[in-house]
């Protein structure tokens, strides 16, 4: 089964190279509006810039991002990361957080989908939900892709929507959506609650920076 599972990834990883490099028409959406200009107010949560190094902004190619820390007036906090790419044809394409962060240190303990109810958006969507340890920390991370109107929680469905997307519509452009909050005496339960309380804020928010 693990080998099969190797194999699907594999084929789909391969064709979206071959199929999004090799299309005849160039392209490159920016974002709806620059997120250096995201607000770092959200309803009540209120947010401060950070920066990653130099360094990681190269290894992951976005060409418009924002990373800050919001505290509502509670005093609990949640990261925010948005990596924007106006185009994923030259190799630049979304990172996953499977892959980076064990790199930090931090062991995946648990994996899950997780529903995020915007009540602006009409419907739920899905969320990759990861639970992270190191030592005797935790944190939870919510993360999501927004590309071209998807709200997507899956790697693969990711990629094909990549293929299918340059092909009939010419676009590539996409989004990674990252929260992460740390796990407090609450537990893990209520810090899921905060980020979605947060999500639910920030995503009509978010939906006016990135191209539908």
């Amino acid at each position: 089964m693990r080998l099969r599972q190797t194999l699907v990834a594999s084929a789909v990883m391969l064709a979206t190279a071959l199929l999004v490099g090799h299309a005849s028409r160039s392209e490159s959406v920016p974002p709806s509006r620059p997120l250096s200009e995201f607000p770092i107010r959200i309803d009540s949560w209120v947010g401060e810039s950070e920066r990653f190094d130099d360094n990681v902004y190269r290894i992951l190619g976005v060409d418009d991002s924002i990373l800050a820390t919001y505290r509502s007036p509670g005093g609990e906090w949640v990261q925010l990361y948005v990596g924007f790419y106006a185009s994923q044809r030259e190799g630049d394409l979304i990172h996953s957080p499977k892959n980076c962060m064990p790199g930090g240190g931090w062991n995946i303990v648990r994996m899950d989908l997780e529903t995020l109810d915007v009540p602006s958006l009409g419907k739920p969507f899905e969320a990759i939900k990861l639970v992270l340890e190191k030592g005797d920390r935790r944190q939870v991370v919510l993360y999501w892709f927004q590309s071209r109107g998807r709200f997507i929680a899956s790697e693969y469905l990711q990629k094909i929507y990549l293929v299918f997307d340059s092909i009939t519509r010419n676009r590539t452009d996409g989004s990674f959506v990252r929260l992460i909050a740390p796990v407090g005496p609450g537990g893990e339960d209520l810090t899921l609650e905060t980020m979605k309380s947060f999500a639910a804020q920030l995503v009509p928010v978010l939906m006016t920076y990135l191209p539908s």
